[in-house]
């Protein structure tokens, strides 16, 4: 077995899983190409038009630098700019790992419905766009390390954890006259991006007997943190409106104006 059969074999679970979760959220109803990191190539797989299994479409050089273990997903442009989720083969040793590639198609879903849009409702990115920029949903220079948004992202998560309304709003406030408008703009977008993401995921761990995933929810901080944080902003709203997780652009206005 060559190893493109042997990473098309890793997909089959993938696929058996689908038919299960996909009925948790629309953005779990389609599936996604998948580009998987081995040495310097992307061995891009994806879904034949109309069918229900992957199949290897080619393997094309890695034009930039990729952190080992890579669990991501942007536009492939050996794959005329498509949207895919790119690991690396280790994602398959667990079922964890495969959920983490739900989280990934999760993404795929905010890039292919609302996420450019909502993208540029912000000032930041508008900035980001003009500079040309496009690494700054990773690297911008967020405070992650100063006592106020410290205290300020401790207060709301507390809050959060038991439900205090006035203490949550409280919070955003304090967070919000701390930060300025592009480290909150910034906060809010990694919340909604990827707290959503990780919303839908552990919706899918607990389905499937796993641990929830808590990264980010303790010190110290970091852009994980969002990723905490902004999931269980989302379940607060989904408390008080069950049907605002199936409407992205509503869901980031609430957060954003929160």
């Amino acid at each position: 077995m060559n190893s493109n059969d042997s990473l098309l074999t890793s997909l089959n679970p993938l696929l058996e899983l689908h038919s299960r979760l996909a009925k948790y959220h629309p953005a779990l109803e389609d599936l996604y190409p998948i580009a998987i990191c081995v040495d310097d190539h992307f061995h891009i797989y994806d879904l034949v038009k109309g069918g229900r299994s992957y199949h290897f479409i080619k393997a094309a050089p890695i034009p930039m630098s990729i952190p080992a273990g890579i669990q991501a997903a942007f536009p492939l442009q050996a794959y005329d700019d498509r949207i895919a989720a790119v690991v690396t083969p280790d994602i398959f040793n667990s079922l964890d790992g495969y959920v983490t590639i739900f989280h990934e198609f999760v993404h795929c879903f905010q890039f292919s419905t609302c996420e450019g849009e909502l993208k540029l409702s912000l000032d930041i990115a508008r900035r980001a766009e003009e500079t040309g920029d496009v690494m700054w949903e990773i690297e911008y220079p967020f405070p992650y390390t100063a006592k106020a948004f410290i205290q300020g992202y401790q207060q709301f998560l507390s809050a959060l954890n038991v439900g205090d309304e006035a203490g949550i709003a409280q919070a955003r406030e304090g967070l919000r006259g701390y930060l300025g408008v592009h480290d909150f703009e910034y906060m809010v977008w990694q919340e909604w991006k990827e707290g959503f993401a990780r919303w839908v995921e552990n919706r899918l761990q607990r389905e499937l007997g796993l641990a929830e995933n808590t990264k980010g929810a303790q010190l110290p901080f970091s852009r994980v943190s969002f990723y905490a944080g902004g999931a269980a902003y989302i379940n607060f709203f989904s408390a008080q409106d069950p049907s605002v997780v199936n409407d992205l652009p509503e869901l980031f206005s609430r957060m954003a104006e929160g």
